[in-house]
């Protein structure tokens, strides 16, 4: 791609001595300059455009300042924006996803060695001040975190933690300076190109010693597209209650009439007598049990109701939901998918514990094609039940059901 910013002329210029990594990665990013009156540099898809500023910085924060929106260009930051809108709607906040992407590339570049205009967002200082996660090793940090798994935890905060996000963000002079695809619509590249880059550039910068070079292996992986929650929870649902064929006794099995008629013909025994198969054409039902225990915020239950409204209406399923926390207090039945949201009157029962094993039983008692459950896994689960069980889990949890499928809701 063409590069033909003056303003980042002199900062390309020293990249390939100061990160090979980066340098090799600026060979296929858009580097020009921003209209005149345009103070901060802005990435678009794989576009960068320098702003009028981005000169006023000494040469080693403008080599940290170009590698920042080399890596939102290399991480697909813009493309993932733009599918993270289509995902969430209306509901969508591009700062707060412009913060986590932010947050991811200049933990790499400081891990890295590499100086950033103070003050600057990082991951490290994110999550301990406004998630207030506990501290990991560096190395850890990077390999847990990546842009869509940390903005759903942070778009999904109200009350103390939306107050502590925006706290941090004026204490560490956040701007946006990513863009969901608005400038540059065409001409961006395919994922699977940008891993290739990804692992060219780890090639030629694993001997150098300096830069991200050791980072890059693993930025590969993070760049790698993520099959969205709720597509796993469709293909799940639907393949739960599709039609499941069955045996009838009132009609033979073709393959008995062909030798049955064959047998005739030739004088022999006739084959015992094979039923036919038959679909069920019973409505299928699905049950969601929902976890109120506090575990999952409102704006998370809110696109899980409107997902399972549009799988309903889609499947033609019955829904039923389950509030329960050690206990099932409320049971609303059915939902029918009549609706993207629930009834202004459905309370749920905050705080208290979590067990699985009455929400499980009497959801069996209804013979359901699937029984889904929205919660963070910490209880007790009992047997097993003779039905298809999902987990929809709002984070990323070491906790390993006994039974069922666990698809996590922040990915």
């Amino acid at each position: 791609m063409v590069q033909r910013s003056r303003r980042a002329e002199r900062a390309l210029a020293h990249l390939p001595g100061a990160d090979p990594g980066l340098a090799m990665l600026a060979l296929w990013c858009d580097v020009t300059d921003a209209e005149d009156g345009t103070p901060d540099t802005i990435t678009a898809d794989h576009r960068i455009y320098v702003g009028e500023t981005f000169a006023a910085h000494p040469m080693h924060e403008q080599i940290g300042l170009i590698g920042h929106h080399i890596l939102h260009v290399a991480l697909r930051h813009s493309a993932r924006a733009q599918a993270m809108a289509a995902r969430c709607g209306a509901a969508f906040e591009p700062e707060i996803y412009a913060l986590a992407c932010d947050a991811v590339a200049n933990e790499i570049l400081v891990q890295a060695g590499h100086a950033l205009p103070r003050p600057a967002v990082l991951l490290r200082s994110l999550l301990r001040d406004v998630l207030l996660e506990p501290q990991e090793p560096e190395h850890a940090i990077l390999a847990q975190w990546d842009t869509d798994r940390l903005y759903a935890i942070l778009a999904a905060q109200d009350g103390r933690g939306c107050t502590r996000r925006q706290k941090y963000q004026q204490a560490h002079g956040f701007r946006p300076d990513v863009e969901p695809g608005a400038k540059a619509a065409n001409g961006a590249m395919p994922p699977d190109e940008w891993r290739g880059h990804l692992v060219r550039a780890a090639g030629a910068a694993q001997g150098a010693g300096r830069g991200i070079g050791p980072l890059l292996a693993a930025l590969a992986e993070t760049a790698q597209d993520r099959t969205p929650w709720e597509v796993l929870l469709r293909r799940l649902l639907v393949r739960a209650t599709s039609p499941q064929p069955g045996r009838s006794w009132r009609r033979p099995d073709r393959a008995w009439v062909a030798a049955e008629a064959d047998a005739r013909s030739r004088g022999g025994p006739e084959p015992v007598f094979q039923p036919g198969r038959s679909r069920d054409r019973l409505r299928p039902r699905i049950v969601i049990g929902m976890d109120s225990s506090g575990s999952v915020p409102d704006s998370l239950l809110a696109r899980f109701s409107a997902e399972f409204s549009a799988i309903a209406r889609r499947t033609g399923a019955e829904v039923h939901l389950m509030a329960f926390d050690e206990t099932v207090y409320h049971h609303m039945a059915p939902m029918a998918g009549a609706s993207d949201r629930l009834p202004d009157d459905f309370q749920v029962r905050r705080g208290g514990g979590t067990a699985f094993i009455d929400v499980v039983e009497k959801a069996a008692a209804l013979r359901p094609s699937a029984l889904v459950v929205l919660t963070d896994l910490e209880g007790p689960f009992g047997p097993a039940p003779h039905m298809p069980v999902i987990w929809a889990v709002p984070d990323v949890t070491s906790i390993t059901p006994p039974f069922g499928e666990v698809i996590t809701l922040t990915h």
